[in-house]
């Protein structure tokens, strides 16, 4: 195996798995998170000033989060792509 067969493009080699299988994996992961915690803060015990407060800060963290993840994954496409490495080709 080479290592330009072991990298591989779109949706074989390492980039494959990397983009089809751990990066939804990441992101499936961080959204049930952040549903959690929303669940939990806000709908379990929402009654409580302390409560509302730590659900107010893990929703604005937590937006934040999400947002860092989907830019540094367009980032990594980009950069793929510029390298023709295009990524689900």
């Amino acid at each position: 195996m080479t290592f330009k067969e072991f990298v591989g493009s779109g949706s074989t080699g390492l980039i494959g798995v990397l983009n089809t299988v751990v990066v939804p994996m990441i992101f499936t992961l961080a959204a049930a998170a952040f549903v959690w915690g929303v669940v939990n803060h806000f709908l379990l015990h929402g009654g409580e000033d302390k409560s509302r407060e730590e659900g107010r800060q893990f929703v604005f963290w937590g937006i934040i989060g999400l947002t860092v993840l989907f830019a540094v994954w367009g980032l990594v496409n980009l950069l793929l792509s510029t390298l023709g490495i295009a990524p689900g080709a």
